[in-house]
């Protein structure tokens, strides 16, 4: 018998040589997979970063079309809701519309017109509200650097003022311009995903075909579904943070209660981070205009509020629209104000959850109930040609939910 064999039985087992240098040899050991998983990664990674340098270069479309999605997702239990009362589908889109345009006009005109003259006022009370509390941190008993707190402070400003907070718009334009074409863009995509959504979104789903048909039918449920959640949750925290907190301003005698409460209703749009800023904004402007007594009282309310909004508003107010970790939250935002500035710290989280959402549904964790199933047909328009037995596994699912 050979030595390179060994007999077990009947079968007959070949002993790799240990000089073979095949391709099939060299691939097959432990290395070679890790070598070949890695070579993977890589390209998946590579055609990632050439997909976000492509929608960077256009970004005042992608802005208004994530804007507009973000905002159907919102209204639409809106123009559900009128379809169900009888109205027609072109006045309960239209409707639905003009109202969603009137309340988003009106937040935007509003925090423009509090906060704009204001602004010198606001910048030099929290600018000697920071240098009072840098001068009370270097008297105290424990050595600080003062070059690292003036570095850090140089750092704030020139983040504040550089084009990684205003690079929103397309270079070449105007910020005026730009803004007035992207809320054009965003109306008119906006009335079109109103209106006809579910045709779009069967559209797409023409690219997928039997069981990755249904997962991309109740992914893109899940993802109107997300986003909405997200949407109308945050608007409510930020404003229950704005009442409380601007609230207490006015009650402590807090100069610029109203553009400090605007700030905080707004910065609540970006998790953890947004109402922490706002907070010690407040809490300086407090320190320099009423002391160190009501500015510590603002840090407690802040702090309660934040509390009550963590632990029990949000987990009822959000319920699953938000089930990420603070981790990838914090990179979320740090990966969106790099890529797009304060539009992408507030675009970063809600695309993060549907990410989170879509992948639970594509690796079978989320298959959905009998009743997402339901709805998610509804949620599009399917007809004779759709494949992968669609139809018939609405019936199911119509069943089922009715059976339960």
């Amino acid at each position: 018998m050979s030595k390179d064999k060994i007999r077990i039985g009947v079968p007959v087992l070949e002993k790799s040589s240990p000089g073979d240098n095949s391709p099939s040899s060299i691939w097959s050991d432990s290395l070679g997979k890790a070598g070949m998983r890695s070579a993977q990664i890589l390209l998946i990674l590579t055609v990632a970063v050439i997909a976000i340098y492509g929608l960077l270069q256009v970004k005042l479309v992608v802005i208004p079309l994530l804007l507009a999605l973000i905002l159907a997702a919102a209204i639409g239990p809106v123009v559900n809701w009128l379809h169900s009362k009888g109205w027609p589908s072109a006045l309960a889109t239209g409707t639905s519309f003009l109202l969603l345009l009137a309340v988003f006009s009106g937040l935007i005109y509003g925090i423009v017109v509090a906060i704009r003259s204001e602004m010198d006022t606001l910048v030099s009370q929290a600018t000697e509200g920071f240098d009072q509390l840098v001068t009370f941190i270097q008297s105290g008993p424990i050595p600080v650097d003062d070059k690292a707190i003036e570095d850090a402070k140089n750092a704030a400003i020139e983040f504040a003022t550089s084009s990684t907070v205003g690079n929103t718009a397309l270079a070449g334009l105007s910020v005026a311009t730009s803004i007035v074409t992207g809320f054009l863009l965003m109306s008119v995509v906006l009335f079109f995903f109103l209106k006809d959504g579910g045709k779009i979104w069967g559209f797409f789903l023409r690219l997928f075909k039997g069981e990755q048909q249904d997962k991309a039918r109740i992914a893109g449920y899940r993802t109107m579904e997300v986003l909405g959640g997200y949407v109308r949750g945050t608007a409510l925290i930020a404003l229950v943070d704005a009442v409380f907190i601007g609230g207490a301003l006015f009650f402590l005698g807090v100069p610029l209660a109203l553009p400090l409460a605007v700030i905080v209703f707004v910065s609540a749009f970006i998790p953890i981070v947004g109402a922490t800023v706002a907070s010690v904004l407040a809490a300086l402007v407090a320190l320099v205009a009423n002391g160190p007594f009501i500015a510590l009282m603002v840090i407690i309310v802040a702090i309660v509020v934040n509390q009550l909004e963590g632990n029990l508003l949000q987990p009822v107010v959000m319920g699953k629209s938000l089930s990420i970790h603070a981790l990838v939250i914090l990179l979320a935002l740090t990966a969106g104000t790099i890529l797009a500035g304060i539009i992408g710290a507030i675009l970063a989280v809600p695309i993060t959850a549907v990410a989170w959402a879509v992948i639970k549904v594509w690796t079978g964790e989320d298959e959905g109930t009998p009743e997402k199933q339901r709805q998610a047909m509804e949620f599009t328009d399917s007809d004779e040609d759709t494949e992968g037995g669609l139809k018939a596994a609405a019936e199911y699912a119509d069943a089922e939910a009715r059976k339960s």
